[in-house]
C-alpha cells in the first residue's frame, strides 16, 4: 500500500525503536498519529488509533482542534500517563485503563502539561501500565526520558463526526487529511508530504460535477462537487 501511494517511509526493525523514535518526535513539538495492533471501538482510543501530541504546549489544543480534528476550538483533549505516575499528577489514584475517571490535576502540574488541563482544572485520565500496553508504555516512557513529564496527549485517530479509522488505508486516508506531522503505522513511519505534491484520485463509479452559482444563464463562480455511484 505504500509503495503503490509513493510515499516516502522508514521501517523499523524494533518495537523499541520505533517508540523511542515517535518519542522524540514529540518532544520536539510533532503531531504523530498512532496505528498500532488491533483496532479500536467506541467514543475514545487507548494507544491503538490515536493521535498524540505533547501536553506541554498552550496552543496545542487550538491546533489540533483547527488542523487535525476540524472541530470546536473549546473541545478539550485527554491524557495517557504511566500509571505508576498518575498519583503524582492527578488528584487521583487507582487504575483508569478506559478513561473512565476524571479528577483534578494537582496544581503544581498544571502549568506543566497545558495542553490536557480542562478550564475547570479537571482531567480524564487513561492509566497506562506495561503489562497490557506494553509499545504504547515504552513510547510514554521514552518521551518521559526526553522531558521529565510521565504522560502524552491523546485522542482518537478520527476526523470530526467520523468513526476511529481502522484499517491502515483509513490511517493513510485521515493523515494525508490533516495536518499531522508523522504516521507510525505498525513499525513503518511516514513524514507528512507536501500538499503541493499531492494529487486525489476518485474511488471507482464517483465522479466530479461542475455546479454554477452564477443565476439565471449558468454565468459566474463554478464549484465542483463529488457524485457517488447512486446518483
Amino acid at each position: 500500500m505504500l509503495q503503490r501511494a509513493g510515499l516516502p517511509y522508514e521501517r523499523f526493525q524494533h518495537d523499541g525503536d520505533l517508540a523511542a523514535d515517535a518519542a522524540l518526535a514529540l518532544s520536539q513539538g510533532r503531531i504523530i498519529g498512532w496505528c498500532q495492533g488491533g483496532s479500536e471501538y467506541g467514543p475514545r482510543a487507548f494507544g491503538h488509533r490515536s493521535v498524540i501530541a505533547d501536553p506541554r504546549s498552550a496552543d496545542i489544543k487550538d491546533v489540533l482542534n483547527a488542523k487535525v480534528k476540524f472541530r470546536e476550538g473549546f473541545r478539550p483533549f485527554a491524557p495517557s500517563v504511566l500509571a505508576e505516575a498518575a498519583s503524582q499528577v492527578f488528584e487521583f489514584d487507582a487504575p483508569s485503563p478506559y478513561m473512565s475517571f476524571v479528577a483534578p490535576v494537582r496544581v503544581e502540574w498544571r502549568a506543566r502539561v497545558p495542553g490536557i488541563v480542562h478550564i475547570d482544572g479537571t482531567a480524564r485520565i487513561q492509566t497506562v501500565d506495561a503489562r497490557h500496553e506494553p509499545l504504547y508504555y515504552r513510547l510514554i516512557e521514552a518521551f518521559h526520558q526526553h522531558t521529565g513529564i510521565p504522560l502524552v496527549l491523546n485522542t482518537s485517530f478520527n476526523l470530526r463526526g467520523m468513526p476511529i479509522v481502522e484499517s491502515p488505508y483509513d490511517a493513510l486516508r485521515c493523515f494525508l487529511f490533516t495536518e499531522m506531522d508523522r504516521l507510525y503505522l505498525g513499525r513503518f513511519r511516514l513524514t507528512s508530504p507536501s500538499h503541493d505534491a499531492l494529487f486525489f484520485a476518485l474511488a471507482p463509479g464517483w465522479r466530479y460535477i461542475m455546479e454554477s452559482h452564477g443565476g439565471r444563464g449558468g454565468a459566474g463562480p463554478h464549484a465542483v462537487a463529488l457524485c457517488g455511484p447512486s446518483a
